[in-house]
């Protein structure tokens, strides 16, 4: 029997469906055009590009274009690569294009979809970025795809880590660009630092379509991008810290698995101190809650965390003797990234490799603010709707479920529950020989390295071939992928999120064809394409019989998604398939967040040894857990951007100032208006408003004036005489100094100046805001504790955060002001001393590459080159820098008749 619910979605469908069913009489209009498109050869292909880009251009509608451009950019398509886009595919180009995600299954080919809005956003000029979860996937796509837009007449680039900067602003400059999410976001940071426009790269952001969307900007959300510079080293500090961890037991500390937090008990305090204080660290009689002790007690807390919150194999490995985080989402090594605030080092000093230094943010920006910058936004993935709330609410982004091209024919069947992880594994094992028995190619999750290393020790000893895919196989990633399909393959994955590459039944036949080639490169492709597709044929029947790619999960993430991704790889395009999740009470997400009327059912059941039970209860339970997690997690998210969003305001504010002054030819205005700001200051602090002559420091302004403003003014002899007030003495300080500045700008000449000030000024910003960044982070850090006291951290956080952003910019105009004060030409003698120093350093270094020639510098004078004529340069020969000079007097060639004047 319905309930009312379902009753009331059969007859007026769900909002869903009417989405869906809107773009129909779009989709028609494509398809009605596609004779027409088919007739034109590939010139005219390229000839209705730029007639489209000509309309966009010059004003018309990007919705107008839709249906020619989509007509135009399915027949490329279909002639670069064989491929013509189903009627769903075009759905998703759809809502992609009016900024939505589109939520279509693994295997329904998003990669094609993003080409259809990507073309007809492209044809405005302004560029489109297309994001992906690693730059594997940019570099794959971007040539991949690329075909498409060739054939269409349009340019693709692509963005990745280390490259040149002349070949990254040439592929920000191309009509669609592939680039990684963490790519885009330094990209933006590191071009807010640059020196001067042409230096950067990017050239706005008007859409982004982002592949995996939920993986990058929810899972990946949390932690912020951070450009930072090494600080002090600290190194001794964090092996004496380390030292003591051994030590510690149960009553020293807490952990709170939930939260990821660990803390000292009194005891462990007490132990702490005592120990520190043994080893030097803390001086006699200073305590761990003096003020002094704040950046010891830190890096202890770090040194803790590290010990019994972070594991290696699960959240990072050693590698090369180096400490490389794991991406607990997709499984993949993240070279390059760092935990911040001394956790890095801390783990470095557990596993006994080289410390880094610590670092120091430079610049920092989270994905949620990089990607609010666009003008439009887009997403695709297989699985957004359990996130709809959060992508509506951070990113303004509705979730429309595509329908799949063809009907899902996979088989989800219930969790099975154990009571210990040994009997879950046995019953997985035994589960995983008799599918493997029968053909059937498995895919088995799991939610760490360890744990994929341990059941593949488990499969070793029962003899069963298996590949292992986890971020040590990182290299092999797309071949293990592409074998997963075949008959009787078994294949241990932690964490599929975005893997990028379709296991398709009975293997890939481009990669066997791709492999076979490698093995003998003088066989003819033709017949070994033949040969290798009536394999794949048979194989593919085998699996069909076998029931499809059966993935067999061995515990379920906090994350609901992420199970639905692994459940995604299988039934794509209509295969069969099944999936199955083991889990047992032992496992993280149940022992943590599982409810205890779980534990109380299983007990009271008397289950013996080896069963499990099987429920729809169950895995209700189950979700209400995950859902739980998820809005924790959401809630962890929401703060962190309402605390980075005041942050935001004030990067936006600082970042659109340096592309002001970047893009001014003259910034002398803003040099004078901050020098009026600061004379205005000083005046006010020594003459105070309506104060009286005798409350005057005039002496103090004189102090100051010379400090800040470089000029030995008679400001007493000023204040002494009569009708001389605040206003005139406002006056005459200004005029001074104008006059002064403008015989400084005449003796550099005015382009010099007009290069020396804005210098100055990107300079004292870039200053400002790295000191403003550090401050921001021991604000953020300690406003929690205001909770206590009954004050909102957030609020707080707020009002000080804008006074500290007021004081650095009252900073930034006082030293701006002073330096461009002080500055000056050099005299002909510093200048020829500078020239020596130079040369000096120069001789250096080329003594250092070209030892050999030393022994020119100590030998003895020797004849003269023939026709030597120490007035003529053409009769010397053409010595190099480091030879004996040609005129015999055993100096080096540069220290003598060479040497630059």
């Amino acid at each position: 029997m319905l309930g009312i619910g379902n009753l009331a979605k059969k007859v007026f469908g769900t909002p869903n469906d009417r989405k869906v069913k809107s773009t129909r009489p779009l989709v028609a209009r494509i398809n009605a055009m596609e004779p027409q498109f088919q007739a034109m050869s590939d010139a005219d292909l390229i000839g209705k590009t730029r007639e489209l880009q000509g309309r966009a251009q010059s004003g018309e509608p990007l919705d107008s274009l839709l249906p020619e451009a989509f007509a135009n950019c399915r027949e490329g398509a279909r002639r670069a690569l064989g491929l013509r886009a189903f009627d769903t595919q075009l759905m998703g180009g759809i809502f992609l294009h009016e900024g939505n995600i589109a939520e279509m299954k693994t295997g329904e080919g998003k990669t094609l979809v993003a080409t259809f809005p990507a073309y007809l956003n492209a044809l405005a000029g302004k560029g489109v970025h297309i994001v992906t979860v690693n730059d594997y996937l940019a570099k794959r796509d971007a040539e991949w795809m690329g075909k498409v837009f060739a054939q269409l007449g349009m340019t693709t680039g692509v963005v990745y880590p280390f490259q040149q900067d002349a070949e990254k602003r040439a592929a920000y400059q191309a009509d669609v660009t592939y680039a990684t999410n963490n790519e885009l976001g330094f990209d933006y940071l590191r071009d807010n630092m640059k020196g001067s426009i042409e230096e950067m790269t990017q050239r706005g952001h008007f859409f982004a379509i982002v592949d995996e969307v939920d993986s990058i900007l929810i899972d990946e959300a949390r932690t912020p991008l951070i450009i930072s510079g090494p600080s002090q080293d600290r190194s001794e500090l964090y092996k004496v810290l380390d030292g003591f961890m051994p030590e510690l037991t149960g009553e020293h500390y807490k952990i709170d698995e939930k939260t990821r937090n660990a803390t000292y008990t009194e005891e462990g305090n007490e132990f702490l101190e005592k120990r520190l204080q043994q080893a030097g660290v803390l001086p006699e009689g200073q305590t761990l809650y003096d003020p002094e002790s704040t950046t010891v007690v830190h890096h202890a807390n770090q040194a803790l965390r590290a010990h019994r919150l972070f594991h290696r194999d699960q959240n990072y490995i050693v590698n090369n003797d180096e400490v490389v985080l794991i991406d607990e989402f997709t499984g993949r090594m993240m070279a390059g990234r760092r935990l911040s605030d001394g956790l890095h080092q801390a783990i470095e000093a557990k596993e006994g490799v080289a410390i880094q230094p610590e670092n120091v943010t430079l610049a920092s920006v989270t994905f949620q603010n990089y990607f609010r910058l666009y003008d439009k936004l887009a997403g695709m993935t297989g699985t957004a709707a359990t996130e709809a709330e959060e992508f509506a609410e951070i990113y303004k982004l509705g979730v429309v479920e595509v329908p799949t091209n063809r009907p899902i024919a996979r088989v989800d069947e219930h969790d099975r529950v154990y009571r210990t992880a040994t009997e879950k594994y046995a019953a997985v094992i035994e589960e995983i020989k008799e599918a493997h028995g029968r053909g059937q190619p498995l895919l088995v999750g799991t939610t760490s390295i360890e744990k994929s290393e341990m059941l593949s020790d488990m499969l070793k000893r029962e003899g069963i071939p298996h590949n292992v895919l986890n971020a040590r196989q990182h290299e092999q990633e797309a071949q293990i992928v592409a074998e997963a399909g075949k008959p009787g393959a078994v294949t241990i994955a932690t964490n599929m999120a975005g893997r990028g590459t379709d296991i398709q039944l009975g293997g890939n036949v481009e990669m066997k064809v791709l492999e076979a080639l490698t093995a003998d490169p003088e066989a003819n492709p033709d017949d070994l394409r033949a040969r290798i597709e009536a394999e794949h044929a048979t194989d593919k029947q085998k699996v069909l019989e076998a029931g499809g790619l059966y993935v067999l999960a061995t515990e379920r993430h906090e994350s609901r998604r992420i199970d639905n991704q692994l459940r995604g790889r299988s039934g794509r395009q209509g295969d069969p398939g099944r999936s199955l999740f083991f889990l047992s009470l032992e496992d993280d997400l149940m022992r943590i967040f599982g409810s205890d009327r779980l534990d109380k059912v299983l007990s009271s059941l008397g289950m013996k040894e080896g069963e499990a039970i099987i429920h729809p209860w169950v895995n209700k339970s189950l979700e209400r857990a995950q859902a739980k997690v998820e809005g924790r997690n959401f809630d962890i998210r929401k703060q962190l951007l309402k605390f980075d969003d005041v942050m935001n305001d004030q990067r936006k504010a600082i970042f659109s100032q340096r592309r002001e002054i970047m893009e001014s030819d003259d910034v002398s205005d803003i040099a004078a208006d901050m020098r009026h700001q600061v004379i205005d200051d000083l005046i006010d602090d020594h003459m105070p408003p309506r104060s009286y002559p005798d409350q005057w420091d005039l002496t103090g302004l004189k102090v100051a004036a010379l400090d800040r403003l470089n000029m030995d003014l008679p400001i007493p002899d000023w204040g002494a005489e009569d009708g001389v007030d605040q206003e005139a003495m406002r006056a005459r300080v200004t005029e001074a100094t104008d006059a002064y500045m403008t015989q400084k700008a005449e003796q550099f000449g005015p382009e010099s100046m007009a290069q020396i000030e804005k210098q100055v000024l990107l300079q004292q910003i870039d200053a400002k805001w790295r000191e403003h960044l550090v401050t921001l982070e021991h604000l953020r850090s300690v406003v929690g504790f205001r909770g206590y006291a009954q004050r909102d951290p957030l609020s707080e956080y707020k009002t000080e955060a804008f006074q500290l952003f007021e004081g650095l910019l009252d900073g930034l105009r006082g030293d701006v002001t002073q330096n461009l004060a002080r500055i000056r030409p050099l005299t002909d003698a510093e200048r020829e001393a500078m020239l020596r120093q130079y040369q000096d350093q120069l001789t250096k270094q080329q003594d250092e590459m070209h030892p050999e020639h030393a022994a020119a510098d100590g030998g003895e004078a020797s004849a003269h080159a023939p026709g030597f004529d120490a007035n003529d340069p053409s009769t010397w020969g053409n010595p190099s820098r480091n030879d004996p000079c040609p005129c015999g007097s055993g100096e080096r060639f540069k220290n003598c008749h060479g040497r630059l004047v």
